[in-house]
C-alpha cells in the first residue's frame, strides 16, 4: 500500500537536509503522518496501540506531538502496523525521528524563557511565511540590540542584569533567520503607537527606526504602519497576533495570540481564518510600504 506513499512529501526536505532546526514542528509533521498511515490502515487508537503495546492515549500524544520525544522502536513498530515494509521508506521516517528528538538551539535559554515560548520559536524557526499585527512593541525580529534591552527591562523589573543580557541574546539570535539563505517571508503591520511610545528614549527610538527603514528594503520583509489618522480598525480587539504558513502540507496554518501568563496557539481553519481576514483587512487599510518610509522618517524627525 505505502510502497509509492513519499513519506517525505510535503514538507519538502531529505533527513540530510538543514532545514532550520524545529524539532517540535518536525513532530507535529511526523505525528500527523503516523495519523494518516493510521487511518489508511483501517485502525483506531485502541488497536494500534495494542498491535505495540502502548496505551490507545499515547497513540493521541504521538499524533498529537505532545510527546517530549518519539521512540525510535515505536515508530519503526507502528510503519510495519500501518503496512509500510520499503526499508527506505522506513529508514527515512526513523532519520527524521532522530532530527525531531533533538533538542532547538534555544534549549540554551531555557533558563530565562518560559517553557510555552519554546513552541513559539519552534513554528518561528520551520515558517515559511510569519504574518503579524502588532500593537505596542516592535516585532522582535526587527528589534535593535538596545531597544530588546531597555522592553525587557521593564517587562522583567525583577530580573538580573545578566538574566536581561541572556534574553537579549536569545532575541538577536531569533534574529538570524532573517540572514540565513532561505528566511521566512515577513510581513508585519504596526500601530503608530509602537513608535510613539519611548523606549529607551530618543536615541534608542532613533537607532530603532534606522533600522526598521533598512530591513523594511529586505526582499522577503514587508512593513507597514498604521496611522492614528487611518482611525479604527479591524484588529483593535484582537491585540497584537502573528500568524504562521508552512511549507510542510501535514501542518496549517497556526495563529498566536500571547497573554500574561502564557500563549494560546489556534490551528482550527474556522478559528485561524478569522484573524487571517482581520489581518487582511488591516494590511489594505495601512500605508504601503513606500508610505511607510515616509512615515518612519517624518517620525524620526520628532524625536
Amino acid at each position: 500500500m505505502c510502497g509509492t506513499w513519499d513519506l517525505t512529501r510535503g514538507w519538502g526536505v531529505t533527513a540530510e537536509t538543514d532545514w532550520g532546526g524545529a524539532p517540535s514542528v518536525l513532530r507535529m509533521i511526523l505525528g500527523r503522518q503516523l495519523e494518516e498511515l493510521r487511518t489508511r490502515a483501517g485502525l483506531g487508537y485502541a488497536e494500534a496501540g495494542a498491535a505495540i503495546g502502548v496505551s490507545h492515549s499515547t497513540i493521541r500524544r504521538m499524533e498529537a506531538a505532545k510527546v517530549a520525544r518519539l521512540r525510535l522502536a515505536d515508530a519503526e513498530k507502528l510503519l510495519q502496523v500501518y503496512g509500510v515494509t520499503d526499508r527506505q521508506e522506513i529508514d527515512t521516517f526513523l532519520q527524521s525521528v532522530r532530527e525531531a528528538n533533538k533538542r532547538g538551539w534555544w534549549h540554551t535559554y531555557r533558563d530565562v524563557m518560559p517553557d510555552w515560548f519554546a513552541a513559539y520559536l519552534s513554528l518561528e524557526q520551520a515558517a515559511l511565511q510569519i504574518r503579524a499585527y502588532e500593537d505596542q512593541f516592535v516585532h522582535g525580529l526587527l528589534q535593535t540590540e538596545d531597544y530588546a534591552r531597555a522592553l525587557l527591562t521593564t517587562d522583567e523589573p525583577h530580573a538580573g542584569a545578566e538574566a536581561v543580557e541572556r534574553r537579549v541574546a536569545l532575541r538577536m539570535r531569533r534574529q538570524e533567520l532573517l540572514s540565513r539563505p532561505a528566511p521566512p517571508r515577513l510581513w508585519v503591520v504596526m500601530d503608530e503607537t509602537v513608535l510613539r511610545w519611548p523606549v529607551g528614549g530618543p536615541g534608542v527610538m532613533r537607532a530603532q527606526i534606522d533600522h526598521l527603514l533598512e530591513v523594511n528594503r529586505l526582499p522577503h520583509v514587508t512593513l507597514q504602519l498604521m496611522p492614528f489618522a487611518n482611525g479604527p480598525h479591524p484588529a483593535l480587539r484582537a491585540g497584537a497576533y502573528h500568524l504562521f504558513r508552512f511549507q510542510a502540507r501535514e501542518l496549517p496554518d497556526i495563529a498566536y495570540l500571547r497573554g500574561l501568563a502564557g500563549a494560546v496557539y489556534l490551528d482550527k481553519t474556522e478559528d485561524v481564518v478569522v484573524y487571517r481576514e482581520a489581518l487582511d483587512r488591516l494590511s489594505a487599510q495601512a500605508a504601503s510600504p513606500r508610505r511607510t518610509e515616509t512615515l518612519l522618517g517624518t517620525l524620526r524627525k520628532e524625536l
